[in-house]
């Protein structure tokens, strides 16, 4: 590899620790209680500031669970299999679809049955849209005014921007697939309508 390619690629790696961070919705703080390594060498990493070091990276990836040739942007092998590597967050386990980090994400979702179902809980906003679609069990979605409960089969596609929350009403776990992109990357389903 030339040095204008190393460079290339060791001034990509920032950007991808600070999308991976706020994609899995952890602080710099949790990651460095997680990996030992300080906040302030987390943030000049994730701004360019700090040189990537194998030292540095190994712990943040193994954090992450992801490959670390996902973190450097290493070029594919021509292998289309996707390594997928579950982790938690907010108590439901997600296991990613995608392997590229940046763009269109895809997820397989599986969340246990909320403790007290007919709590109302707080909606949030963020950039982006969502596409859903129920594998098994159900899914309450909070979306704006509207309160639905998804089943097996069913999809629904919403602009992140509107106040949201989802909930699993019981009784068993809910698997759905998340597709979940910046804002424009819209999925869209096309459905026939139900019969009444």
């Amino acid at each position: 590899m030339e040095e204008h390619e190393l460079t290339d690629v060791l001034t990509g790696v920032g950007p991808r620790l600070k999308h991976l961070r706020q994609q899995r919705g952890s602080t710099l703080t949790e990651l460095s209680e997680t990996t030992g390594i300080s906040v302030s060498t987390l943030s000049r990493l994730e701004s360019g500031r700090r040189r990537p070091t194998l030292e540095l990276l190994l712990p943040i990836a193994a954090a992450h669970r992801v490959q670390l040739d996902d973190l450097v942007g290493a070029p594919a092998t021509g292998d289309p299999r996707i390594h997928m590597r579950p982790f938690q967050r907010h108590g439901q386990t997600f296991i990613p679809l995608t392997s590229k980090l940046g763009g269109l994400q895809a997820y397989k979702q599986i969340r246990p049955p909320d403790p007290d179902p007919g709590k109302r809980p707080d909606q949030r906003i963020h950039e982006g849209y969502e596409w859903l679609y129920i594998l098994s069990g159900r899914l309450r979605l909070l979306l704006g005014p509207h309160d639905l409960i998804l089943g097996p089969g069913e999809a629904a596609e919403f602009d992140t921007r509107v106040p949201h929350a989802f909930t699993n009403p019981g009784p068993g776990p809910t698997e759905f697939l998340s597709l979940f992109g910046p804002q424009g990357e819209k999925m869209h389903v096309k459905a026939k309508p139900k019969n009444p």
